[in-house]
């Protein structure tokens, strides 16, 4: 679109240079430099060869002030003889006595005049500034043999030449744009820049949604639409990623916030829960967290709460939906402690023997180190990236985060897409891509 976009600028621009420029006439007229010198032939020889070695000084005096200026005087000309000189040139075709005076102008009669006038200005110079003979003639007379006349159409601008060139810089341009853009953005635009990065499998793209629902819970908001349809593809390559061992708890996590990490969570475990599965899901997001909100369940005691032994597991999960609910609770002075304290690692072990599966919501993993020890006390992590946000080296920072410290990168889910598929498959890699 650049590209194109750019050639049509060319050519507009083009165009309008060219409307608004004043059209530009020219006119030609052509003189004859001849010898008045020698009768016999000898001397008519020693003439001729004379009158050629001057044609060239003669070219050169017919764009001087001395035949400009009265051409400016008797034209009543609004310019000088500096100016004039842009508008007139002289050339001697090769091997004549014969000058041709080109002269421009925005009217074909001006073009016209000035190169008649130039002609006539130049025979009087050479004819005064002429060695005399001895019956007081000049030796060398300049006659004119082709008057100029009034020109029908106007050489310049030339629309067409114009508007191809305008064209062609435009198109240039556009792929140097859009060239500059290729190697310069380094945004994840789709699941093939994934690909060529990682090979990992891309388990599911979320489309975008707009408006009021921008960001929302579809599963509850909007079950039958394509972005809960995208969801239930994501739970269902979840659920067979691994034939041979089932998935039981898994952190949710992203590069950095803004790529949709939470709603993907909540609505995954909805999604989850709808194929009979017995669902919790865990705000692990010490920092900023937002589980309890999206709910709109009460969030004051939770997580936080139980790890520090004030009070017990089974009063504060939270029923919500088709799910059970382990808000955050009050923010704590030392979240990465509490993660990766002896405390988090029993919590896990122990839902994890009263529920099919487990959805932790956790901080993404490149500002803060909260999400790391909670990815060794799962199944795996997987990564929540936004198509148009997130940054391949972003991307890569984040999985080799996750290789550093011997957790699983179990995929990535590219969120922000432009349409849900439904017949998209788990392991494509040219699958179609929420907010928070």
């Amino acid at each position: 679109m650049t590209i194109v976009a750019l050639c049509l600028l060319g050519a507009l621009a083009a165009f309008a240079y060219a409307s608004l420029s004043a059209p530009q006439y020219r006119a030609v007229s052509s003189v004859f430099v001849s010898s008045n010198r020698g009768e016999t032939t000898g001397e008519l020889v020693q003439g001729s060869t004379y009158t050629q070695n001057l044609v060239a000084s003669f070219t050169e005096l017919a764009t001087k002030p001395v035949v400009l200026d009265p051409v400016i005087e008797d034209l009543d000309l609004d310019s000088s003889a500096a100016q004039l000189e842009d508008a007139v040139s002289a050339e001697t075709p090769l091997n004549t006595v014969l000058i041709n005076i080109t002269a421009v102008s925005e009217s074909p009669a001006g073009a016209a005049n000035i190169a008649n006038g130039v002609a006539d200005s130049l025979a009087r110079v050479v004819t005064d500034m002429s060695p005399k003979t001895e019956s007081g003639s000049p030796t060398i007379s300049i006659s004119t043999v082709a008057t100029a006349q009034a020109p029908t159409f106007a050489f310049a601008p030339n629309t067409r030449l114009l508007i191809a060139a305008g064209a062609l810089v435009g198109l240039v341009a556009g792929i140097v744009v859009a060239l500059a853009r290729q190697l310069l953005d380094t945004r994840i635009h789709d699941a093939g820049d994934v690909a060529r990065l990682t090979d990992l499998p891309i388990l599911g793209t979320i489309p975008r949604t707009r408006g009021a629902d921008s960001g929302s819970i579809v599963l509850t908001s909007d079950p039958n639409g394509n972005v809960a349809e995208a969801y239930r593809l994501l739970a269902t390559n979840l659920e067979f990623l691994n034939p041979d061992k089932s998935l039981r708890s898994i952190v949710v996590s992203s590069p950095l916030p803004g790529e949709g990490k939470s709603t993907t969570a909540i609505n995954l475990a909805l999604a989850a829960a709808e194929r009979n599965h017995k669902v919790l899901l865990i705000d692990a997001d010490l920092r900023r967290p937002s589980v309890a909100e999206f709910c709109s369940i009460e969030g004051g005691v939770g997580l936080t709460t139980v790890l520090s032994s004030r009070a017990s597991l089974s009063s504060v999960i939270e029923p919500w939906e088709s799910i059970d609910v382990l808000p955050c609770g009050v923010v704590p002075p030392n979240p990465n402690q509490l993660l990766s304290s002896d405390s988090m690692a029993h919590l896990v072990k122990e839902l994890s023997d009263v529920y099919d599966f487990i959805v932790i919501d956790s901080p993404p993993i490149l500002l803060v180190a909260d999400a790391l020890p909670l990815a060794r006390l799962t199944d795996g992590a997987v990564i929540v990236t936004r198509q148009h946000r997130t940054r391949r080296g972003q991307l890569a920072k984040t999985l080799q985060s996750l290789e550093g410290v011997g957790s699983d990168a179990l995929g990535v889910i590219l969120t922000g897409g432009k349409a849900a598929s439904r017949t998209a498959y788990y392991g494509s890699k040219e699958q179609p891509g929420p907010t928070r």
